[in-house]
């Protein structure tokens, strides 16, 4: 068994894909696509931003060749689908802001790894936003309307024995999610580029540096972690006391309506009787002598 750093850490998926060789690896895996680079840029950002949101890719390769933009993210439990789905969007504007015309220059891609949530597929720990037209009425993929194959593609590295998940694919999300607990069987892989990965982030060979940032990552986590439940908890208690209040309030207005009814139908049998005052039956009744004379 190999000790090696959780790549739950930003600083440790870095460590590790910022490597070209490694990097090129995961996305031919993924994507089929061998990029051909010498750099992978880490925290990329666009200066000027676009939007009034800036955004920061934590892994970042142009293959300029193919004309193809990678972007590898490290996603965190409060991460959502929206925040990627923006910075997808803000690569592909800043590639029009280059060209002469609105036709995309180069082909982005983003691969999102969740390290911490369940795919909420039942099929495949894979899932795929793409940008793909279809005819309305029969939802058949045109061909030809977009030159450029944009798409996100999450993978939730927990849900990785799905049977249908390719081989290539599932292997890298096995790894990925080994490492979690801190020691790997390398006997178990059989793609080179994983035992590599798994030689880069040996513990060994982690600074003190990126201890120090994996402990305050460590704490960060655990406090939106903490806050999530404490919000989640709060409100299911103020839902339950509201609730309560609700149908005290509302039992106690349906117990009084009733017992006004019963003491309006006391009243009316008095009445007939021809014994009782108007006075004397509101006393007994608790009716207002309005009330009483209106019956």
């Amino acid at each position: 068994m190999k000790q090696v750093a959780p790549l739950r850490y930003d600083v440790i998926f870095k460590k590790a894909f910022s490597h070209p060789a490694l990097f090129t690896a995961i996305s031919k895996d993924f994507l089929g696509i061998q990029l051909e680079i010498d750099k992978v840029e880490n925290d990329k950002a666009f200066i000027p931003s676009i939007g009034s949101v800036a955004t920061k890719f934590d892994l970042f390769a142009e293959d300029k060749k193919n004309r193809v933009i990678v972007e590898v993210q490290h996603a965190h439990y409060s991460d959502s689908y929206e925040r990627f789905l923006y910075y997808q969007c803000s690569a592909m504007v800043e590639t029009i802001a280059s060209s002469n015309s609105y036709h995309f220059p180069m082909t982005v891609i983003t691969i999102v790894f969740f390290t911490g949530k369940n795919s909420p597929s039942p099929d495949s720990g894979i899932v795929v936003q793409d940008f793909e037209a279809k005819d309305f009425v029969t939802g058949r993929l045109l061909d030809n309307v977009y030159q450029r194959q944009h798409r996100i593609i999450f993978v939730f590295t927990k849900d990785s024995d799905h049977a249908d998940t390719p081989e290539s694919c599932r292997e890298w999300m096995q790894a990925i999610d080994d490492s979690l607990d801190e020691k790997v069987d390398e006997k178990e892989y059989s793609n080179p580029s994983i035992q590599e990965l798994f030689k880069v982030i040996e513990k060994e060979k982690i600074t003190p540096e990126e201890r120090a940032r994996m402990k305050d990552e460590y704490n960060q986590e655990n406090a939106e972690k903490q806050s999530f439940k404490k919000g989640k908890n709060e409100g299911w208690k103020n839902g339950k006391k509201e609730g309560k209040d609700e149908g005290l309030k509302e039992g106690k207005e349906k117990g009084l309506k009733e017992g006004k009814e019963k003491m309006k139908e006391a009243a009316r049998n008095f009445k007939a009787l021809g014994t009782l005052t108007m006075e004397q039956i509101a006393s007994a009744t608790g009716l207002t002598l309005k009330v009483v004379k209106a019956l």
